[in-house]
Parts: structure tokens; sequence; C-alpha cells
């Protein structure tokens, strides 16, 4: 079963010696690491080795650690990469081990480079940790790790699947060589490139605005130029010798400085990186060196908004960044822009060159902050799924621009880790949520709406984390700060809190009391506010946990019916979760069914694994009483399985455990233990998503 595994967009050519020597070694090995120099293809190699994988070989989970610049979410990033959602105390690490366990799993690392100690220790502690576990690294250099195997990634031979590559790259970009002469002048380009994938592909990419002739001679006068000692500037022949700096003669600059300058023999990738970047115009030089400033994939309109100014003018940048892509400098993956390692190595060179390094991160922590704000604004309505869905796309973007402001605004830090925290709690980012905002709050002071957010989102996610005494504490410094400031927004935030620690602790009189004395003056405004929308649900919890059902479904129906109007998904999908609830209690399945599944379709449309496992559990029980054991088997194994994901055998508020337990006994009882248990365990290890879907499927009418 593979897992988040990045798509094959190009045809891949040879290597059936490296791809069996790879299988073997994951077959018979726990740690393999592909080693090879920048644009060999490592990865290149390891995803296609995943595409060819044996059937038995387990779970296979794809982790991406080239956005990160430190190790301090590395552990993190990997437990998002096997789509962990943990709601518990627990450092990733240990959340890793924990939901890996005896799992038999693939994971993949791709890129540990540049976090190669931090990597050994990760891996170390998970072999040890997981029996059944094995890992495939790719880096440029070994892991250091015991029991390693290091599998050398050599580049293509030149002379045949180096050619290859070449032939199918030319022919893509319609210049297909036909001839004998072209093919022994291509042969020669590919020796001169020491078939490097990479630098094999720029070249290719080359033939749309030069013929084979012309980029021959290019790439042989670049080596030439590398052979001199005097003449070794960070890109050959885009140094000081070629067409000057990105943003030429508009940018102010001649050339790099000394501090730059590399040893004379350079690598072939280096080499073809460097001769793209000389055919490419000046703005086009300019938009490269600029576009590293994001750390993982972007989309037009960002690197529009953050990389314009100057000479690249909006059209002049959508012109320039089409220019990019057809020189395969950048490349587009699923309608998103990505710059190579490689290619961002050399471009934040230039970047430093041009002295925009700084200049460029506050334009993207201001974009980023400025999403965030407006994230926040429209949370309520029609456009909610999709800021759901931005601001879990923007994810490494997010990180970036708080490892930033946390040195250079700590304020506006504050305020982007609370504008997305409700998101990333949502979205089962807790740990990156309670990380960021301690930092944050520990560098600034004084009140403001972004304290109190802040203090606020803490609570939140420690509320989540189980720890209700802290989110209680945290309420009420929320309180305070609230109430110096005159904040009536973050006085409801604080009740809701408090309100919701009460009702995780079984205490829905007490949640009661304090949703009711928040929402007193609240009023009837023409939209909801947020903090009165939460209290409002919290209301509707405890309503329900005091038994005072009738009431309960008034409101829950009123509540939904805003939502509806409003096209909001995440207070409508626990409003269908409480009239599932009151359903059960009141004894009528069929309707609960049907609210456990447009909850669960809520859930899923915005991510929350946490909200998808208190669904389940309801859907199973509803199932139970129609007599649907088989359904209810799988609906329980399902939520097993979310559970978990997010770290907790089951959680909720305590009135539904009895219906949890009164459903999974009459499913036994009418399937028998063993066929149940079978059901069960087929669930709980199959696709997240397929047996989701399969779960909430109606059941046919003729069974109804």
């Amino acid at each position: 079963m593979q897992q988040n595994i990045p798509e094959e967009t190009t045809s891949f050519v040879g290597r059936a010696a490296e791809l069996a020597r790879l299988a073997e070694a994951l077959r018979e090995q726990r740690l393999v690491t592909l080693v090879g120099g920048s644009g060999v293809g490592k990865s290149r190699l390891a995803l296609h080795a995943l595409g060819t994988a044996q059937p038995g070989v387990g779970s296979i989970y794809w982790a991406d650690l080239w956005p990160l610049r430190s190790d301090e979410l590395l552990a993190a990033t990997v437990a998002d990469a096997l789509g962990l959602s943990d709601h518990t105390p627990r450092i990733p690490l240990d959340a890793l081990c924990g939901w890996v366990a005896d799992r038999a799993v693939l994971l993949v690392l791709d890129s540990c480079e540049h976090l190669v100690p931090s990597c050994r220790h990760l891996v170390g502690e998970l072999l040890t940790a997981c029996p059944q576990l094995t890992v495939l690294t790719t880096s440029r250099e070994p892991l250091g790790a015991i029991r390693e195997t290091v599998l050398p990634v050599p580049p293509l031979a030149p002379g045949t699947e180096a050619l290859a590559l070449f032939q199918q790259r030319a022919e893509a970009v319609g210049r297909p060589l036909r001839e004998v002469p072209e093919q022994r002048l291509a042969a020669e380009l590919c020796a001169r490139l020491d078939g490097v994938p990479l630098a094999l592909e720029l070249a290719a990419a080359q033939l749309r605005h030069h013929t084979l002739a012309e980029t021959s001679d290019r790439i042989r006068s670049g080596l030439d130029l590398l052979d001199d000692p005097g003449r070794s500037g960070p890109g050959g022949p885009s140094g000081p010798t070629g067409s000057g700096p990105p943003g030429g003669a508009a940018a102010g600059l001649s050339g790099p400085g000394e501090e730059l300058r590399r040893p004379a023999r350079h690598s072939a990738v280096r080499t073809a990186v460097g001769w793209s970047h000389e055919l490419c115009r000046p703005t086009e030089r300019l938009l490269w060196a600029r576009l590293t400033v994001f750390p993982a994939g972007f989309d037009g309109g960002l690197a529009e908004q953050v990389c314009s100014g100057g000479p690249l003018t909006s059209g002049e940048l959508r012109t320039c960044l089409a220019g990019l892509v057809n020189k395969s400098v950048v490349t587009v993956e699923g309608g998103r822009y990505r710059l190579l390692d490689s290619i961002r190595e050399y471009g934040r060179m230039w970047l430093r060159e041009l002295g925009e390094t700084e200049q460029l991160a506050t334009r993207h922590a201001a974009a980023v902050v400025e999403l965030s704000r407006q994230a926040r604004t429209e949370w309520p309505g029609a456009r909610q799924q999709g800021w759901y869905e931005r601001i879990e796309e923007l994810y490494h973007d997010v990180r970036e621009a708080l490892r930033f402001l946390l040195a250079s605004d700590p304020a506006a830090a504050l305020e982007l880790a609370g504008n997305v925290a409700f998101f990333w709690v949502c979205c089962g980012h807790l740990y990156e949520t309670h990380h960021y905002l301690e930092l944050a709050l520990a560098c600034t002071e004084g009140s403001s709406e972004a304290r109190t957010r802040g203090l606020w989102s803490l609570g939140l996610a420690r509320v989540l984390h189980g720890d209700h005494e802290s989110g209680r504490a945290l309420a009420e410094l929320t309180r305070r700060e609230a109430g110096l400031a005159r904040n009536e927004e973050g006085l409801r935030g604080a009740a809701y809190l408090e309100a919701l620690a009460a009702l995780l602790a079984g205490r829905p009189l007490a949640a009661l009391a304090t949703a009711d004395a928040a929402l007193r003056d609240t009023g009837r405004a023409p939209e909801p506010a947020f903090g009165s929308t939460l209290c409002r649900l919290a209301r509707l919890f405890a309503l329900t946990g005091a038994g005072r059902l009738k009431e309960a479904r008034r409101e829950a129906e009123a509540l939904r019916r805003e939502c509806v109007r409003l096209g909001e998904y995440w207070t409508r999908s626990y409003t269908d979760y409480q009239l599932a609830l009151i359903a059960l209690f009141e004894d009528r399945p069929g309707p609960a069914g049907a609210h456990a599944r447009d909850m669960l379709d809520a859930k899923r449309r915005i991510g929350d694994r946490f909200g998808i496992a208190l669904g389940l559990e309801l859907l199973a029980a509803a199932q139970a009483r129609e007599g649907e054991p088989e359904r209810a088997a799988l609906a329980y194994g399902a939520a097993a399985q979310h559970w978990e994901i997010v770290g907790h055998p089951q959680r909720g508020t305590p009135e539904v455990a009895p219906l949890r337990d009164e459903g999974q006994a009459a499913a036994r009882a009418r399937l028998g233990d063993a066929e149940y248990e079978a059901l069960f365990r087929e669930a709980l290890h199959a696709d997240r998503d397929e047996v989701l879907a399969r779960a909430t499927r109606p059941a046919p009418e003729s069974r109804r």
C-alpha cells in the first residue's frame, strides 16, 4: 500500500542494474542509503523503485526533507509524511515509534545531506523501536549509521543510457535526433556532461531555442572555462566572463565577489546549471534568484506577490516564469512550481550577491502573514474549505516565515502563529502549533489582540493534547488579556476553551454555565463571530451531555442551518455529530447514520482526522443498531485506525463510551468473535482513505 508517493511525471531511462541492487538491498537490509552527487538521480531512482516494488513490502511513505532549513522539526515532518495527527503530549519521535510499532512500513527520507547527524539519530531510534520498519534514504553522503547499506548512484553510462535519456528529452521538446551526425554529436555532449541526468535534462531543454550544434559548442566552451583556474566563478560561464548576475544592468551589479568563487574543476551539473543561467534573459535570472525564497513548491500568484518589483513587472514575471519552465529550471508538479535543490542552491548564491536575501525573506513573510489574516477573517464563510486546503498547501511557507519573523519581528510571528493555529490543530499539526506559539509568546510582551489569540491558541493545543489543567490556566490568562483590551471576541474564546476542558472532563453542567455566561450579552449579529459560534457549539455539547436532548436538537438544527447558509463546514460537522448522538440516544439509528455520514464528509473536506475518528464511531453505532453488523465492524476498524493516527485508543465526551460498548457488543453477537475480528482488522490495516469511503457509503436500498 503506497501513501503520498510523488508522481513520476517523465519517462524513466535505464538503471536496470541499480534497480536490481536496490530491490535486493531492500529485501535483505533495514537501512539503505542511495548516495551520489547533485543531480545524479538519487530521488528519481528511489521513486521508480517504489513504483515497481513487490507486493508484501508493506505501506510505503515518502518524506521530503529538502524544504527543511534545520532539524528542529525533522521528526514532525516525518510524522506528517506518515499522515499522523498526534493529539498527545508526546514528542514527535515517540509518536512516530508508537504508530509504526510492529507495522510493516517502508519509509523514504529524501535529501538527508543537510541533516545527516539528526537523520542518523532519527533512523536509529525508529529502527530500534520498530522491528518491521525498513528505511530508504537519499543523500550526498552516507548517514554513518550502524548496519547502513550504502548504494552509490553513478551517472548514466554516457554512450547508452545517457544518450537514450537525452534523445527522449530532445524529442519531448520537439527536436528529435534522427540523423546519424546528430546522434554522434549528442553522444559527445552526453560524455562531456558525464552522464549526469540533471545536466542532460537542462541541456535538452535548451533545444527549444538552440540547435544541437549551438548547444554542444556552448557546453564545450563552458567546460573549457572551468579548466582554467582563473575563470571559475559560481557558475562558470554565467560568472564574470558570462552575461553577469541575475537582473543584469537593471540589478546594478557587475558580477559576484571573491567569496563566491569555487574550485577550478566544477561538476557537470554545475556547468549545466551555470550555462542555463547564461542563456536566461536578465529578468529571468533575477526571477530565478528571487524564487529561491520559497522553501518548497509555490504557485504563480504567490510568486508574483513576493518576487515582482524593479524590472519584474507582473506581466514580465509571468513571461519569465514560463521561460524558466521551458528551460527546465523550474519544474511544474500538480499545478505548482518548484526549483530542484541544485538549481535553488545556485539561485541563492546570486540572491546573496544581489543583496536581496533579507528583502525577499521580509516580503515572503509579509505575504504569508497577510494570507493568514485573510484565512482567519474568512474562516466562518463559504471559503472555509478552500482556506483549510490553502493553509495546508502553505505549510512550509508558514514555517519558513515563522522562523524568519521570530528573529526579525516577534510580534508578527505571534500574529502568524495565532492566525494559523485553528487550521493547524484541525489538520494535525499540534506539535508545530505548540512549538511556534511558545517561542513567539516567550519573546513578546505587552497586551495585544495577537497575544490574546496566541494564548488562546496555545491553550487549545494543550487541551487537545489532553492537558486540561494547562488549558484551563491558559483560558484564564486569555480572559485577563482580553479583559484589559476590552476584547469581547477574546473573552468568548476564553469561555469556549474553559467549557471545552470541562466537557472533556465529563462536567457538562459547568461547561453549560460557562458558555451561557459568555453568550448572555452577545446579541444577534448579522453573521456569527468566531468566538460566539464556538460558545454556541460548546453549549450544544453541554446540553446533550446533560440529557436535555430536545433543547439540544433544536439548537443543533438551528446552528446547522446557519452553517449551510454560510457554506461553512467545521461547525456544521459538529452540529451533525451532535444530531447523530442525539438520534442514537432517542433510538433513531437511520437519522443518526445520515448525520454521521454528513459529519464525515465535512471532516474529510477539511482534513480533520480526529473528527473523522469521532464520526466513524457514531456511524458504527448507528449501523449496529440498524442490524448491519458487517458494516459496523468495518466502521469500528476504520475508527480504530484513525484513533491510532491521532495517538489515542479512543476519545470524546464521556457519554459516547456506552454507545461504543453497546455497538461493538451487538455487532459481535450477530457476527461471532472470529468474523467480527476479521472485518475489524481488515479495516484497521486498509488504506485510510479507501476504508473511509467504504465505511461511509450508504447501504443499498434493499438492505434498509
